[in-house]
């Protein structure tokens, strides 16, 4: 992309912001942002924010590592998770709250939310699977953990395309921007 997405401007803050206040709109309230690339940065940003911080030691990993260095910094209480990624900024706090709603009132232990068909992010993980989130491999990660439970796996159809929607690159972070909040973005030198 040529750009460091979660400082990337979003509506009247950045990307990592805008995640962040969104799951606070969908009540909740213990939030483990995990650091790699530019973690510094990134705790500057958010030196305002109460949220905890895990680091990943080698941001090149696979996302198996990262979700593990949160899972580390959840406290033994927590019952689940949502695994919320800062390339999907758009996703609404209404869909978050449908996903935790399907954990809390019929038990799924694994809800993935569903556009159209597709699958996307944030995913809710009951923490039954703790033990597993903290050993996924490298080479299936979290899509090994959902195929190899999926008789537990609620895909849960959603009204909003954001949760099947990335930012991949400067066109993709440029057209989410636009549908979010009606003009582009501002070029950005994050």
């Amino acid at each position: 992309m040529g750009a460091f997405k979660p400082l990337l401007p979003f509506g009247a803050t950045t990307v990592i912001d805008h995640c962040i206040t969104t799951l606070r709109q969908a009540g909740i309230d213990s939030i483990v942002v995990v650091l790699g690339h530019r973690a510094d940065d990134v705790r500057r940003q958010l030196q305002d924010t109460e949220v905890l911080f895990a680091l990943n030691p080698d941001p090149e990993s696979e996302m198996g590592a990262s979700i593990a260095s949160g899972i580390h910094q959840l406290a033994e209480t927590a019952k689940a998770t949502l695994i919320a990624l800062v390339d999907h900024p758009a996703v609404p706090a209404d869909v978050i709250r449908l996903l935790i709603d399907e954990w809390k009132s019929k038990g799924t232990r694994l809800v993935i939310p569903e556009f159209a068909g597709r699958g996307g992010h944030p995913v809710l993980v009951d923490l039954g699977f703790r033990e597993e989130l903290l050993r996924l491999a490298a080479a299936g990660g979290l899509r090994a953990l959902f195929e190899q439970h999926r008789d537990e796996v609620c895909r849960l159809p959603v009204s909003s395309p954001f949760v099947a929607r990335d930012m991949d690159t400067w066109e993709d972070y440029r057209q989410l921007h636009l549908e979010t909040f009606g003009n582009p973005p501002e070029r950005s030198d994050h």
